[in-house]
């Protein structure tokens, strides 16, 4: 029975990081047809409705009610999450052109590393430091990628890569989002998925809107909408909505310590697909991909050693576990 629950884990983390690698493909072609703002716009809103009605049938109406509830805070969070993270990652995307979707995907994969950095900004709780060099490691990484392996080419011609900026900081948002989800420690992951999603989407529709009204976007036609239908239907309720089930499910089973290591399968997925559509990875971006996915698993293993050292010295053999969770990623 326990090694049926711990499979099913397992085939719920695979699931959920198998459809986030697939989506940055799907988003190289929708790309074609509508600009990154307006399509965030359009997706969040059909993710937003499967939450709600999730959410109202695991919590009933009550837990829609923010009385007396920080929701300020829930509403930055979740403008990090769904405005910054949306628009930032698949508007470097765009700028990257056709190899977008591989630097796209390998930033998902620095994540956990990214969370070390942003827990010891925001709660003071400063990496061990071998941490630290396998945070330095991801990061050559990332630049073996997005470089292709000439990483002088940085120095010498930094403007050929500033659409990676916003791949970066997109990628901060939403870990910032992600360990947002400690602030309410009360709420379930499915109440601070759905309120933080209907709250973002306010800063969503907002710059949209701004947007149009100054001409940096086009306004949206049903032409568009109609040629982007597939893909939205894919990112909002496959990438989005079943995709933060199963990791809800997968970790919960799994503990987020061992979930984090299926984010190695994004970057995959997107490299798998990318080449079967006729972008194919260079041997020095299949080299970056690997060394990201090797400091993933050498922090964790780090981390777990840690772990275990601190309940070994614990006089009562028992010690409370400073693990961050990566529940709230599932809605990318």
């Amino acid at each position: 029975m326990q090694t049926k629950k711990y499979l099913t884990g397992i085939l719920c983390c695979f699931a959920a990081t198998l459809s986030w690698g697939a989506m940055f493909p799907v988003m190289t072609d929708a790309l074609k047809y509508m600009d990154p703002f307006t399509f965030t716009a359009l997706r969040y809103s059909i993710a937003a409705i499967a939450f709600i009605a999730l959410l109202i049938f695991r919590e009933g109406t009550r837990a829609l009610s923010l009385k007396g509830e920080r929701w300020g805070l829930a509403w930055l969070f979740g403008t990090a999450g769904f405005a910054g993270f949306g628009f930032l990652v698949f508007l470097g995307q765009k700028l990257a052109g056709s190899g977008g979707a591989l630097s796209a995907s390998i930033m998902m994969a620095t994540m956990p590393m990214l969370a070390l950095c942003v827990i010891w900004v925001l709660k003071k709780v400063r990496p061990p430091f071998f941490s630290f060099c396998f945070i330095l490691m991801s990061f050559i990484g990332v630049l073996l990628v997005i470089t292709k392996g000439d990483i002088h080419a940085v120095l010498t011609t930094p403007s050929t890569y500033q659409a990676n900026i916003p791949l970066i900081i997109g990628a901060l948002c939403w870990v910032f989002y992600t360990i947002g989800a400690s602030y309410f420690p009360k709420w379930s992951p499915y109440r601070y998925t759905a309120i933080t999603t209907v709250l973002g989407l306010t800063s969503v529709f907002a710059v949209v809107a701004i947007l149009m009204f100054v001409g940096v976007i086009p306004v949206t036609t049903m032409a568009a909408v109609s040629k982007v239908a597939p893909h939205l239907v894919y990112m909002a309720l496959i990438a989005g909505f079943v995709g933060v089930l199963c990791w809800n499910i997968g970790n919960k089973i799994l503990t987020p310590l061992n979930g984090v290591l299926f984010m190695d399968v994004v970057p995959i997925t997107a490299f798998s697909i990318s080449s079967l559509s006729g972008v194919v990875p260079e041997n020095m971006q299949i080299t970056g991909a690997c060394l990201v996915a090797f400091s993933l698993i050498l922090n964790n293993l780090y981390q777990r050693q840690i772990q275990k050292n601190k309940v070994l010295s614990a006089p009562s053999g028992e010690v409370k576990l400073n693990i961050p969770k990566f529940a709230a990623c599932a809605s990318k």
